[in-house]
């Protein structure tokens, strides 16, 4: 389960890419998701059953969410599963509720939780007790770092029997590093929907402030905040550096053809696109928040900038920008990591142990 079938954020790609693994490795699935829309499209190109549910949305409502309770409840009965996988935190709550209630078992995977550091204090509150309510509706709890896992000990939400950390893991790609084109010019890329919590304005701000010219920068996705950043880059006369080809089908592709990846966000889980971006070999800048630090190594792998540290992002970006041989470096040391740590086949692995573990096969 999942909450929108209307973007294709991270939590989207994961529960596609597991599964896919999950059916190929001999399961039947079914994935309830909230509406229509595009994630419906992909899952049907993959050969992955899809059943909408009209009353899974994201905003909280007592009524809708009472009638959303009673379709999952309809549907889950008319299935008969074994196993009900919870993902995002709408589908995740009202998931659990209709486990308990069928005496289903139930995991529920936080990619990020939604009381995170980050997000307002009137949220955290009301997040934070409601998971506390319903943790204990799950057999297990997966976070996808171990930052997550602790927030969640932390604040009361779960024990630690019951929460396991499972690092995100992306497939592995045909590599095309061929297809790079030796250049003068040092090509950037951030894939991220413009949205919370990405701070696609704060990375503009810390170009604009570059001595040095010799970079480009390209924003993958789209989203409600795109039309403000689009705007602050004219403002900034900016137009002819930095370039917005929206939301597109051939991100392993354009990273191929970069030179080093940015990801500047307020709050995180642990991102995926952080991930194809070490599968690709190339170094990291990003906002060390959230599960980041576990998968870039600071000063290994890319470099780490605390939440709105302007003089550190400018730091960063002039350093990978000015040295090639540092790029190489960090690029390297990035793919050997993400092939050690952090492959789907790994994560497909772990994941089939927790879920053998729950049913008691």
């Amino acid at each position: 389960m999942i909450t929108r079938s209307d973007v294709i954020g991270g939590a989207s790609v994961h529960l596609l890419d597991l599964a896919s693994g999950v059916q190929e490795a001999g399961h039947e699935v079914i994935i309830v998701v909230g509406g229509e829309g595009v994630f419906i499209e992909r899952a049907k190109d993959r050969g992955l059953a899809c059943v909408s549910a009209n009353h899974l949305v994201r905003p909280l409502s007592v009524i809708n969410d009472f009638r959303c309770y009673l379709e999952l409840k309809r549907i889950v009965s008319a299935w008969k599963p074994d196993l009900i996988h919870a993902h995002s935190s709408k589908a995740g709550i009202i998931g659990r509720l209709v486990a308990k209630k069928l005496s289903v078992p139930c995991l529920f995977t936080a990619h990020g939780w939604a009381f995170t550091e980050g997000v307002s204090a009137s949220r955290r509150f009301l997040y934070r007790w409601i998971e506390r309510a319903v943790a204990n509706f799950a057999n297990k709890i997966i976070t996808v770092s171990d930052y997550d896992r602790l927030l969640a000990l932390r604040s009361g939400v779960g024990s630690a029997d019951l929460i396991v950390t499972i690092h995100n893991g992306m497939p592995s790609v045909e590599d095309s590093s061929a297809t790079k084109v030796a250049s003068e010019i040092t090509r950037l890329i951030m894939v991220a929907r413009f949205d919370a919590p990405k701070d696609h304005a704060f990375l503009v701000r810390a170009l604009a402030s570059l001595t040095r010219n010799d970079w480009a920068m390209e924003f993958v996705g789209d989203g409600p905040t795109m039309s403000k950043v689009k705007q602050l880059v004219a403002e900034l006369d900016l137009a002819d550096k930095i370039f917005f080809p929206g939301a597109c089908s051939d991100v392993s592709e354009r990273l191929s053809r970069s030179d080093v990846f940015c990801l500047i966000s307020n709050w995180e889980g642990l991102p995926l696109t952080v991930l194809e971006a070490m599968r690709s070999g190339l170094p990291v800048i990003a906002s060390g928040v959230g599960g980041v630090p576990e998968a870039v190594k600071q000063q290994e792998t890319g470099i780490l900038v605390a939440k709105h540290d302007h003089e550190g992002l400018v730091y960063a970006l002039d350093a990978l920008i000015g040295s090639r041989e540092l790029r190489s470096k960090m690029g390297i040391l990035g793919k050997s990591r993400f092939s050690s740590d952090f492959t789907f086949e790994l994560m497909l692995q772990r994941t089939i142990t927790v879920y053998s573990e729950v049913v008691k096969v």
